[in-house]
């Protein structure tokens, strides 16, 4: 079972695309976008993905990428 990484596809087009399209390339890794997921305060303020059910949070697309795959390294599935 590959961990999941969901996006808000709003906050996709505040810049968490690039993250999106990254994510998206790696094989071990399912990657899901929804119109929302009621994150509304953090999605107008900073980018954000939920990986397994968690928020992670960053300033930018490259520290989000980084953020996402530390959380996945540090809580793996089994």
């Amino acid at each position: 079972m590959n961990p999941i990484v969901e996006f808000c596809i709003s906050n996709l087009a505040n810049g968490a695309y690039p993250v999106f399209e990254t994510l998206e390339r790696d094989p071990n890794i399912d990657v899901l976008e929804y119109g929302c997921l009621s994150y509304c305060t953090k999605c107008a303020d900073t980018l954000y993905a939920l990986v397994n059910g968690e928020l992670v949070e960053a300033d930018t697309p490259d520290e989000l990428t980084a953020r996402i795959y530390q959380f996945i390294e540090d809580n793996p599935l089994f």
